[in-house]
């Protein structure tokens, strides 16, 4: 058999699938995403209720007192299960593209700081120290000064502003360990220009640690903007989100639970497939495993 017959060895990419395929818990994991992402875009359909309708007869009712109103009502009659899901869209669409703007930035600033070194790195490092001396909350006003308050693409970049600076700081240290490996300096010896071997070996080699954390940022921007909302800076009513629909809840929990059932079960559910899908991903992109 010659050179040109011989079976290429698979990508990354398409190794990294095969491997997600065969660990079941990883694909359960990924199936209740896609479930609770499908519910939060097609159950408001079932329900003749909007986010903000307003139902005077049924004024904080527990669920199973009217067919009418799943989940039961709030304090203004106003549907929780519409709510919630409408909540937990906007959620998952605020924290999802924030934690990718904030894992795109981390990622390709961590991996040309770690790979530069020297004064490149210093300079690039002192500038996510201090950003992170910054207090948070004091950007978000500042941002929220110049834009209006409750504006959905200023919230984002909120949530976005320093989601970066950990995933920068985790990959610049693997970095700095990578590129002293035997098969960075063969590339090296080759001539590979550094932009090729960022792309191919540094890149690959931390996807692993980097969406380990990605599990972890998701939630974390949903706190996020709960905090946000809490001072009044995030989602704004009548709009719903899974931040301050649990902030509500947990005022009223003594007498009406129900309200902060529905939005906590939703976010332990993300919680525990999240990270049930990062351990997944982690093992598949592993390559020591390959």
């Amino acid at each position: 058999m010659n050179e040109a017959a011989a079976p290429r060895a698979p990508g990354l990419w398409l190794d990294a699938a095969r491997r997600l395929q065969s660990n079941r818990l990883a694909l359960g994991a990924l199936a209740l995403l896609a479930g609770i992402a499908l519910l939060s875009l097609a159950g408001p359909l079932a329900s003749p209720w909007a986010f903000d309708s307003l139902d005077w007869r049924h004024l904080a009712q527990p669920p199973g007192t009217t067919a009418a109103h799943w989940f039961g009502t709030d304090r203004l009659g106003r549907d929780l299960y519409v709510r919630t899901l409408y909540g937990l869209r906007l959620s998952l669409v605020l924290s999802l593209l924030a934690s990718a703007v904030s894992l795109a930035i981390g990622l390709a600033w961590g991996a040309v700081a770690g790979y530069a070194g020297g004064r490149t790195d210093g300079w690039m490092m002192r500038v996510v120290d201090v950003l992170y001396s910054l207090p948070y909350l004091f950007i978000v006003i500042i941002l929220t000064t110049l834009f209006a308050r409750g504006s959905l693409p200023v919230l984002l970049v909120a949530l976005g502003a320093v989601g970066w600076l950990t995933t920068a700081r985790i990959v610049r240290g693997q970095t700095l360990a990578l590129k002293r490996r035997e098969f960075i300096e063969a590339a090296r010896a080759l001539g590979v220009p550094p932009l090729s071997i960022l792309t191919r070996h540094v890149v690959p080699n931390v996807l692993g640690p980097v969406l380990v954390y990605a599990t972890l940022i998701v939630p974390q921007m949903i706190l996020f903007e709960s905090f946000l909302s809490f001072l009044g800076l995030g989602v704004q009513e009548p709009q719903a989100s899974l931040g301050n629909l649990i902030y509500v809840g947990a005022q009223e929990m003594e007498s009406a639970p129900w309200m902060l059932l529905a939005p906590a079960l939703l976010l332990i559910l993300l919680l525990l497939s999240l990270n049930l899908l990062g351990d997944g991903l982690r093992d598949a992109f592993d390559p020591r495993e390959r």
